[in-house]
């Protein structure tokens, strides 16, 4: 992507479906049989393609119509999933879970994704064992079985992962009996993929302390869902509007979903106003510093703490941010220092000293969240910046390129 900096964003745009709730709403379709699932709302991403993928690969038929996905499933579908679809995105292991409860077995090969650090899926394996399933890993793939089905039982995270979270709650769909587990993951992303559950058949209750009620059914049948907006996406454009001390409004967000940032911009001087649906952000010279930890919702977003980095490259003093959730994750840091910016690192935390301008540079995005950093910035930089693997980006961001361009943007594709 090529970004002539320096222009402020003015106009509207809308949210797009959330990739992180699209993902596991999708794989719930692998609970069905001879039923089909209705999802609306679904963004276009080069993740929901390997999902999509995914599905069929393991025999379910798949109709996509702009924004709207029907999933087709037949009486049987495959245990086993191709390596050379699961290689290309984590949340292929979202298919763990369904298809152990469904088909008693499973075959996957360990997943890919952002290189983001390490994000192992050993606590959705100690979930299965628990309830049951007995669990071989033998060349970087998960052989797991069940004699019968999962056993319903007490089960507790020993850290809120919202991937396992997702596994556990849809491989408790078909247990014996009733499954609670303790510790979840608070995300949005976890409501909706409850009410997913719930629209094919599934009781599930949600407790406000951390916790999940799931009694086991015997059939599920069709159903229809939509994805909720992606606040990753709806903050990412937020800042943007910031950066480039411009005014542009958001529409169909849930403002909710992204407490934790408003606030910490709130702190940091930023001028924003907040309705139902929609949040506008209003020009202002510089923001001030703030200090920032990373940590599961309803904390601030370890998915947004590259852009906020990006936004606090350009406050008024020295800002610290402290990543508790992934490692690797200020891989972005040297290429924002080639545009200009002063980010040192020590371990897990940057020491942001805020400059006056960026400069346009060519720079490499690292992982999905770093290229959206790397895009807000080139923004607001004087001159020209060019982003280089821009591939990481289209698994998060639906048409970035045209979303900016309504809102004055000068940017193309190369």
């Amino acid at each position: 992507m090529k970004i002539q900096g320096g222009i402020p964003l003015k106009g509207t745009i809308k949210a797009q479906g959330a990739k992180n709730a699209a993902l596991p709403v999708m794989a719930v379709c692998l609970l069905l049989k001879n039923a089909t699932l209705t999802l609306n709302n679904v963004p276009d991403l080069y993740d929901i393609s390997t999902m999509i993928e995914l599905v069929e690969a393991l025999g379910v038929k798949t109709e996509r119509t702009k924004d709207v996905i029907k999933f087709n499933v037949p009486d049987e579908i495959n245990f086993e999933a191709p390596e050379s679809i699961v290689r290309k995105m984590r949340a292929s292991s979202l298919a763990l879970g369904p298809v152990l409860a469904r088909c008693k077995k499973v075959i996957l090969p360990l997943p890919g994704g952002c290189s983001i650090g390490s994000r192992p899926i050993d606590l959705h394996l100690k979930g299965l064992k628990q309830m049951g399933a007995e669990i071989e890993i033998k060349n970087g793939v998960v052989y797991a079985t069940t004699k019968g089905k999962l056993r319903g039982r007490r089960l507790y995270l020993d850290f809120p992962s919202v991937g396992a979270t997702e596994n556990l709650m849809m491989a408790a769909a078909f247990a014996q009996g009733e499954t609670i587990i303790e510790n979840i993951a608070r995300e949005p992303e976890i409501d909706n993929l409850a009410d997913t559950l719930r629209c094919i058949g599934v009781p599930v209750e949600l407790e406000g302390t951390g916790g999940v009620r799931i009694r086991g059914i015997e059939y599920s049948h069709s159903g229809t869902e939509r994805v909720i907006p992606d606040r990753i996406e709806a903050a990412t454009y937020i800042l943007a509007g910031i950066m480039t001390r411009g005014q542009i409004t958001i529409n169909d967000i849930i403002p909710a979903h992204i407490d934790a940032m408003l606030a910490k911009l709130e702190e940091a001087g930023a001028r924003f106003k907040i309705k139902k649906n929609s949040i506008t952000v209003y020009p202002v010279k510089r923001l001030k510093p703030v200090s920032i930890k990373t940590l599961p919702f309803p904390g601030f977003p370890t998915d947004m703490q590259p852009q906020m980095a990006a936004a606090l490259s350009l406050a008024n003093g020295t800002s610290m941010v402290e990543e508790s959730v992934f490692q690797s994750r200020f891989l972005y840091a040297q290429e924002l220092n080639r545009m200009g910016a002063d980010i040192k690192i020590s371990r897990d935390v940057a020491v942001i000293n805020g400059v006056e301008k960026l400069q346009g540079a060519s720079v490499r995005a690292t992982d999905l969240r770093a290229g959206a950093a790397l895009i807000i910035a080139g923004l607001a930089a004087k001159g020209e910046t060019i982003i280089e693997d821009m591939v990481h980006v289209w698994r998060g961001y639906e048409a970035i390129d045209e979303k900016l361009k309504s809102l004055g943007a000068k940017v193309e594709l190369a």
